[in-house]
């Protein structure tokens, strides 16, 4: 873990500027979830998935970390239907600059989708959600995990 990065301190159990671990909705041997501390304009409550070790993006992990990240992303999009009652599931993960990383521990988002969200049109309409907002998404995705269990 790297005492410089804010993923790798939420992993371990601290917290950051806009993240505590109140927001965190599953916890396993080598993944974190938590609830993203930006929101989307029509998207609110996304998950962010995240290896608890620090791995840079998708080329510096191994194919295990790899597999069990996706593990928990389909966990948290299956509980997110139950908790949310969204009407689908997009997930994204970004590599490099380029590819439209900005926080240098791979982590891939979990959105909630509900017809006609426009998610990709309001790219930019986003917002940084209180932490008295994003508690009833955290209580109701984690108490829809813990049914899946």
């Amino acid at each position: 873990m790297s005492s410089e990065c804010a993923f790798c301190r939420v992993a371990a159990g601290g917290a950051t500027r806009n993240t505590s671990q109140a927001d965190v909705v599953l916890h396993t041997e080598l993944t974190t979830a938590f609830i993203g501390a930006k929101w989307w304009v029509n998207n609110p409550g996304h998950v962010l998935v995240i290896p608890n070790a620090h791995y840079e993006n998708l080329y510096d992990t191994t194919d295990d970390v790899l597999g069990a990240v996706y593990a928990t992303v389909r966990r948290v999009a299956l509980a997110m239907k139950t908790a949310y009652g969204c009407n689908g599931i997009s997930t994204r993960q970004h590599n490099e600059p380029a590819g439209n990383q900005d926080v240098f521990h791979l982590h891939v988002h979990v959105f909630p989708r509900w017809r006609d969200d426009e998610l990709y049109e309001h790219h930019n309409e986003t917002w940084w959600p209180s932490a008295e907002e994003k508690l009833p998404y955290a209580e109701k995705l984690g108490a829809a995990l813990a049914k899946h269990d």
